[in-house]
């Protein structure tokens, strides 16, 4: 039913939207024109067969049972099926991009060749079916959970050559547009994935484990569907541009494709609110599977409406075609100047991280709701830390700030201070694995959930080697010089990926860090209070020093991109170095002296715990312990006198 509902929705929506309509100049011909779309399709269905599958497995079922073993057969033939259709999406991409019809000549398998192996579409591609292959060998050769990460990192790692095509490529929101682009496919991938999963499986889900599987993968969809609709949106948007565009091809697509998400996310409160608990009893099942048949069919014209978007005419031009410098270096035209305004009120969205954000905060309130609730304590100090933490990562990736990243060294280094240093001052007293531990249930199946997996990973040996204290600074200091030193500065300033990863890089750097300093969560050793000043009074000097060398250096860092963009207001790029390097040495001490200040007090709590704790022992002996001190010292002196 998904693959017949998708086909259909794909061929009406191509010749409605116009997506396979004859090119006027280099027409590749119609098996191209009708083909790539729809072998695209089944490149996006099989990547979310086997994409669902593996999360399925690592996340809902037992491996001690039949249902395991099913899923990964589910996302080998997936992923050999994806291996298939990538490899003929190729060719047919190689058609469509040049105009040339398929033929057998040896012209064509020479530009073939060059198409793979030199120019970025064949190369994404070619990756892209490699990676499948991948997949679909590691999916049928790996049993173990801890493995299987690997092959569902992998699994969505062919995915991001997938993301890099279509309408967001080359448009002028880039960094935007492949961000939701990624995030809207790996969602659906999960969410289709996930259902397909169960329904190809369900004959090993006897008994009461239909309902429980079916409970787990119903927290995922509705991730999933937040994620999907969010992102959805912003893709959206950047592509409509105005109401008025809704009644375009392209417009009509998208309202019908909001549609069919609406009744999805209907299916889901469904499910969750009136199937499940009746899934326990013979005749529910009966209702359920026609409800999932229905589910799928729905899932199958929302997939094959996305394949035809990407081949339809969008109202918004995808092409940046400004000629300053600063659109040519980042495809976006010069914000306005810095003010304090545009610093507190400025947007930039970045979907991952403020989604991010916001599972954080409500996670989080969800676990302490839970305590709560069965009477169980938990500070509110904690709450308010974690979300302070939550709202301030947000700002710094999404608001004013980054606004001016891609333009400013001193944005890009305030960035880079609060990530590191404030963030991670907050969101450390929370205590989230703490909480996690004590307000997600624990699985008796063999299953791992949320709690298994935050446990495995807290005690696994990598994470005892960087929650080392010495660990812990050398990559919290050191990695400042290896970063701006290093090619890293580049690829993170001019590469999206490499944004993302620059965040995610400081922020766990910082984490670790402080978490050895003042964590309140288990780790495997922690240094004496004396030796935690100690190492970080030298972190607090490598920081200053970092700074002073910044605003001492006498040429530009990455001086074609900082130096070339043309901006009109501002500081010189010389003193906005300048600017950045103070940063780095004066506001950025600002979180480490609170850092100080806070383990001296965390010391002296500690050393009043334990005269408490000694005063209290003592009580129960009966100052049995003083009493024998004193006896040995009485012992001691009539030594002495005797032998005067």
């Amino acid at each position: 039913m998904l693959v017949v509902a998708a086909l259909v929705a794909s061929l009406a929506a191509l010749a409605f939207g116009g997506g396979s309509a004859p090119l006027a100049l280099s027409d590749p011909g119609p098996i191209v024109r009708w083909g790539l779309p729809l072998v695209k399709l089944f490149v996006d269905l099989s990547a979310a067969g086997a994409i669902g599958a593996l999360l399925l497995a690592l996340f809902a079922l037992s491996p001690k049972k039949p249902e395991f073993g099913k899923a990964l057969d589910v996302a080998a033939a997936s992923a050999a099926v994806m291996t298939v259709a990538s490899a003929a999406a190729t060719v047919l991409s190689f058609s469509d991009a040049t105009g040339t019809p398929l033929a057998g000549t040896q012209d064509f398998s020479d530009q073939f060749l060059q198409f793979v192996t030199q120019i970025s579409l064949g190369q994404a591609w070619g990756v892209t079916t490699l990676l499948a292959a991948l997949v679909t060998v590691l999916a049928f050769a790996v049993r173990g959970q801890a493995w299987l990460v690997a092959v569902f990192v992998l699994a969505l790692g062919s995915l991001v050559p997938i993301a890099l095509q279509g309408h967001a490529a080359g448009t002028s929101g880039h960094n935007l547009a492949i961000t939701s682009l990624g995030l809207h496919i790996v969602g659906a991938a999960v969410w289709i994935g996930g259902l397909l999963t169960l329904v190809l499986i369900r004959n090993t889900l006897e008994g009461d484990r239909l309902p429980i599987v079916l409970g787990r993968y119903s927290s995922l969809a509705l991730i999933c569907f937040v994620v999907v609709a969010f992102s959805g949106y912003l893709s959206a948007e950047l592509r409509v541009g105005t109401w008025a565009a809704l009644l375009t091809p392209y417009g009509v697509l998208v309202i019908g494709k909001a549609t069919v998400l609406v009744v999805l996310g209907l299916f889901g409160v469904l499910q969750r609110r009136w199937l499940t608990g009746r899934l326990r009893t013979a005749s529910g099942r009966g209702p359920f599977w026609v409800l999932v048949t229905a589910e799928l069919a729905f899932m199958g014209l929302a997939s094959g409406i996305a394949v035809a978007l990407a081949r339809t005419a969008t109202p918004v031009k995808q092409v940046a075609g400004g000629t300053s410098p600063a659109e040519i270096l980042t495809g976006q035209p010069l914000p306005p100047a810095e003010t304090l305004t545009t610093l507190v009120f400025g947007a930039n969205v970045d979907p991952v991280w403020l989604l991010a954000c916001v599972f954080g905060v409500f996670f989080y309130v969800a676990g302490v709701v839970r305590l709560r609730r069965r009477g169980d304590a938990w500070p509110l100090g904690r709450t308010i830390s974690w979300i302070a933490g939550m709202l301030v990562l947000a700002y710094i990736t999404n608001g004013g700030i980054a606004v001016y990243v891609d333009y400013l060294f001193s944005a890009h280094m305030a960035m880079h201070m609060v990530l590191t240093m404030l963030v991670p001052l907050l969101l450390v007293p929370g205590a989230p694995v703490t909480l996690a531990a004590r307000a997600i249930k624990k699985r008796a199946d063999g299953s791992r959930g949320g709690r298994e997996w935050i446990l495995l990973a807290v005690h696994s040996r990598y994470a005892g080697v960087l929650a080392n204290p010495f660990v812990a600074a050398v990559l919290f200091a050191g990695s400042l010089w290896v970063f701006y030193y290093s090619p890293l500065f580049r690829w993170a300033t001019e590469n999206h990926i490499g944004h993302e990863w620059m965040i995610a890089h400081f922020l766990v750097t910082g984490y670790l860090f402080v978490q050895s300093l003042i964590g309140i969560d288990p780790v495997p050793f922690r240094l004496a209070w004396p030796f935690r000043l100690v190492l970080l009074l030298g972190t607090m000097v490598l920081h200053a020093f970092f700074g002073l060398t910044i605003m001492t250096a006498d040429g530009l860092f990455l001086a074609d991109w900082f130096g070339a963009m043309g901006r009109t207001w501002g500081a010189s790029p010389m003193q906005d170095q300048y600017l950045a390097g103070g940063i780095a040495w004066s506001i950025g001490e600002i979180p480490t002296l609170a850092l100080a200040i806070i383990v001296a007090i965390q010391w002296s709590h500690s050393d009043a715990r334990e005269t408490k704790r000694t005063d209290r022992a003592s009580d129960r002996s009966g100052n049995a312990d003083i009493e024998q001190y004193n006896a040995m010292l009485a012992r001691m002196a009539e030594r002495d006198a005797s032998r005067r």
